[in-house]
């Protein structure tokens, strides 16, 4: 993983802590070394704040991969653009390719931060930053899992 730690805190800003949960998948058990990309993007898909990869999840079980990982958001909610979201890409190893695929993609937009958990709905591939072409994975249930904090001062 390349997981950044905490920014320093401001006086009046609000940073964000997202808990990647778990991601529901109908093929989970089948995923090697599964990880997720979190980037948080403009509208024009242009990148507000370094990219990070969780480590490698934790277990699958059932229709769940279960990574339990704390994402640190890299900038201040007041100062990320209007229209920013936060993406989170599901990826994991092929074999007979050789290389990582990405399977499919999430994101959370500004208006849903706010404490607490959530679940967000999963996306085809190829991941769309601008969000104008989206398809969603399938037509069941399967979501990603979080839980936001917030911090202020």
């Amino acid at each position: 993983g390349t997981l950044l730690p905490r920014l320093p805190s401001e006086p009046g800003m609000t940073l964000l802590t997202i808990t990647i949960e778990k991601i529901g998948l109908k093929d989970a058990g089948q995923c090697i070394d599964p990880y997720i990309t979190v980037s948080v993007k403009d509208l024009n898909g242009i990148d507000l704040t370094p990219v990070q990869d969780t480590p490698v999840a934790l277990r699958k079980e059932d229709t769940y991969v279960h990574f339990n990982v704390d994402i640190e958001i890299q900038k201040h909610i007041e100062r990320l653009t209007k229209g920013a979201a936060i993406f989170f890409e599901f990826k994991h190893y092929k074999p007979k390719k050789r290389f990582t695929s990405t399977k499919c993609f999430a994101f959370m937009e500004m208006d849903e931060i706010k404490p607490g958990a959530i679940v967000i709905e999963l996306y085809k591939k190829p991941t769309d930053f601008k969000r104008k072409k989206l398809q969603l994975l399938t037509k069941k249930p399967l979501y990603l899992h979080l839980h936001q904090t917030l911090h202020k001062e």
